[in-house]
């Protein structure tokens, strides 16, 4: 269960990487392709998908887990 990160690249496109991995899965033109495929593969695992914007910064965050309800807090 490995959380995904769509990320930029340097050359402008996009890719979707496992966490703690240093290749790629995926590598697309889009964000919104990256976003697509990140979404299928966190469902899958159940896992959570990072949506990161062109400044490499976090924007979005996704969880597609086994979240608890209501959160405690």
């Amino acid at each position: 269960m490995s959380n995904q990160h769509v990320t930029p690249r340097p050359d402008g496109q996009w890719q979707v990487k496992g966490a703690g991995n240093k290749r790629a899965t995926v590598v697309t033109s889009t964000q919104g392709e990256a976003i697509e495929i990140a979404t299928g593969i966190a469902k899958n695992q159940e896992s959570e998908m990072f949506i990161h914007g062109k400044d490499g910064r976090i924007r979005e965050r996704n969880s597609y887990g086994n979240d608890p309800y209501p959160p405690r807090g």
